[in-house]
């Protein structure tokens, strides 16, 4: 597509839909940063603070994600913390970690573009923070009335970051990821 003057879009003349242009790409690339920066930060209190406090029988236990991982293991649980210690925490802290590489890509200039984005894509199906969110919720309303149940300050946290992963997936634009490589010209060496 030819470089479109600024103040102007390009558009089908079919449809009238507007087309990407480098700049707005940019935009999104800028968008998917900042949320997928937002759930970096917000992952770290999201999994380390306390996220429950279960008072059963006058005996009160505050768990954290991480902790409750750590307390499977000692009970015994290895292939129940283990599923949970990869599919709630390093799956989605791959994922993020992936798409800020990805949106900060001008910074960056990797030359596994392709590799990487189809990792996120499929470590995104395997990331199941908000999957854990909605069982925490189904389990409070479950057996909410033997056990007294009060939120941990993680709970604010943990929410928050469901949510901008989720915005920093839906902004991703992949096809930003090409826009360096074609405006830059490639020379090779003729024998």
């Amino acid at each position: 597509m030819p470089n479109v003057p600024a103040g102007m879009l390009a558009t089908c003349t079919r449809c009238g839909t507007g087309f990407d242009t480098p700049a707005s790409r940019r935009k999104s690339a800028s968008r998917t940063a900042a949320a997928a920066l937002a759930a970096f930060i917000l992952f770290w209190p999201a999994v380390l603070l306390p996220v429950l406090e279960i008072e059963q029988l006058g005996y009160v236990h505050e768990s954290s994600i991480l902790g409750g991982i750590f307390d499977l293991f000692a009970h015994g649980s290895m292939l129940v913390g283990i599923v949970v210690l990869l599919f709630s925490i390093v799956f989605p802290l791959a994922k993020i970690v992936l798409l800020l590489e990805l949106s900060l890509l001008e910074l960056l200039e990797r030359k596994h573009k392709a590799w990487t984005l189809r990792l996120m894509e499929h470590l995104g199906k395997w990331s199941m923070m908000d999957v854990l969110l909605l069982a925490f919720l189904v389990m409070m309303v479950k057996i909410g009335e033997m056990v007294e149940f009060h939120l941990g300050p993680a709970v604010l946290a943990f929410v928050a970051c469901v949510a901008m992963s989720m915005i920093a997936s839906l902004s991703f634009d992949p096809h930003a990821i090409w826009d360096e490589e074609i405006s830059r010209p490639t020379f090779t060496e003729s024998k």
